[in-house]
């Protein structure tokens, strides 16, 4: 049996079997002490895999962060039987619901989501299918055998429902190993309210791959990102109301991004003008490369004129090599203050902007570093490599 670390919700149709109070805790609350608990589960932008597959047992949720695997007051949803998800099945807006459950009111601080293990006879029970070749199996690393804890917190209030949405990033959580041709599972995961908010638009055909990203950012940190569906469509949802700089991304283009775009409570925010796509031109690439500690998480980021800076790609390293490399665009991004319907958005070129890169790397237990690149020109490459601390 495996562990998922950092896994982000957002599910549909998965069998609750019920809910099991292990050991002590508030176990034995009245009804008048109890809340309920809704999950799910979502995913954001894939990097290049046609699937990611993960086979869902149960959900552990303590309200000690520090309790054990084996220690008394926890709390279970069990899938029964163990199901088996397509993680890329679950972007724009899709949920698929793990279900909902009585509580003891209190605080959660612990979550866990227990996984199948890959065997003789489920050897795909987790498994990656990238783009170009075949499935192969998706590993979770030993040390989650007994059990990886993610830290939450979550307020289950009497006699009401707490809702909450795990959001998945698979573009973060698989890792290459080397020229193995293998493939771990290190999940980064986010747990949200399930907010209504959100926001929607659609991008040119030309740009429905699994490698176009679209993002929503808050001082350069993405908090939601998908991938345009085959029609073009994105819708970047739940997230908080608030105000966001849109980011969208694709190989071999230029970067488009629009600012201060507004999310109101319990509406879906359109980016678009009635049939007009964003379209992102073609732009020369250069490629910044280098080496770090293994698990490490590798962000490359572009400041703009306006005083803001964005993500524009990040992954964790190769798992055995510990090296990086991003394909990235030369021409200047194009950006666009965000404008109310009609949504006419004026697109200029921040050409100071123009290959201006900086790599940030985290590593947990140490702060991050931050290495300015020299400007990037067409067909170069730029290496920057980092050693901790």
């Amino acid at each position: 049996m495996k562990l998922l670390k950092h896994f982000k919700l957002a599910a549909g149709s998965l069998l609750v079997a019920g809910l099991a109070a292990c050991g002590g805790g508030d176990g034995g609350a009245s009804v008048s002490q109890s809340g309920s608990l809704r999950l799910a589960l979502t995913d954001a932008p894939s990097c290049g895999y046609d699937a990611v597959n993960v086979t869902i047992q149960k959900v552990r949720i303590h309200q000690s962060s520090s309790a054990s695997d084996s220690d008394g007051g926890w709390s279970e949803i069990v899938v029964n039987p163990a199901r088996r998800v397509d993680l890329l099945t679950l972007t724009n807006g899709v949920l698929d619901e793990l279900g909902q459950t009585p509580l003891p009111a209190g605080k959660y601080t612990q979550l866990r989501l227990v996984l199948a293990g890959n065997d003789n006879a489920q050897p795909l029970a987790n498994s990656v299918k990238p783009t170009g070749s075949a499935e192969v199996a998706l590993k979770t690393p030993s040390g989650q055998q007994s059990g990886v804890k993610t830290n939450i917190d979550l307020d289950i209030a009497a006699n009401k429902m707490a809702d909450f949405v795990l959001d998945f990033d698979a573009c973060k959580s698989v890792v290459s190993a080397g020229g193995s041709g293998q493939y771990l599972l290190k999940p980064v995961v986010t747990v949200i309210p399930r907010y209504v908010s959100g926001v929607a638009g659609f991008v040119e055909t030309g740009l429905v791959n699994a490698n176009t990203s679209v993002s929503l950012q808050q001082g350069g940190v993405v908090v939601k990102a998908s991938t345009p569906d085959s029609a073009g469509k994105f819708l970047l949802q739940p997230v908080a109301p608030g105000s966001y700089t849109l980011v969208l991304t694709a190989p071999g283009r230029t970067t488009a991004v629009v600012t201060n775009v507004a999310v109101a409570t319990d509406s879906v925010t359109p980016v678009n003008a009635t049939g007009t796509p964003f379209i992102l031109p073609v732009s020369p690439t250069g490629t910044v490369n280098g080496v770090a500690p293994a698990d490490t998480l590798a962000r490359v980021m572009q400041p703009l004129t306006t005083g803001i800076t964005v993500e524009v790609a990040g992954r964790f390293v190769d798992a055995v090599t510990g090296s990086y490399a991003y394909s990235l665009a030369v021409n200047a991004p194009r950006v666009a203050p965000y404008v109310p319907a009609p949504n006419l958005l004026v697109f200029s070129a921040d050409t100071a902007a123009a290959g201006k890169y900086s790599v940030k790397a985290s590593l947990t237990g140490f702060a991050d570093k931050t290495v300015v690149l020299p400007t990037l020109a067409s067909g170069a490459t730029l290496t920057s490599s980092f050693t901790f601390p």
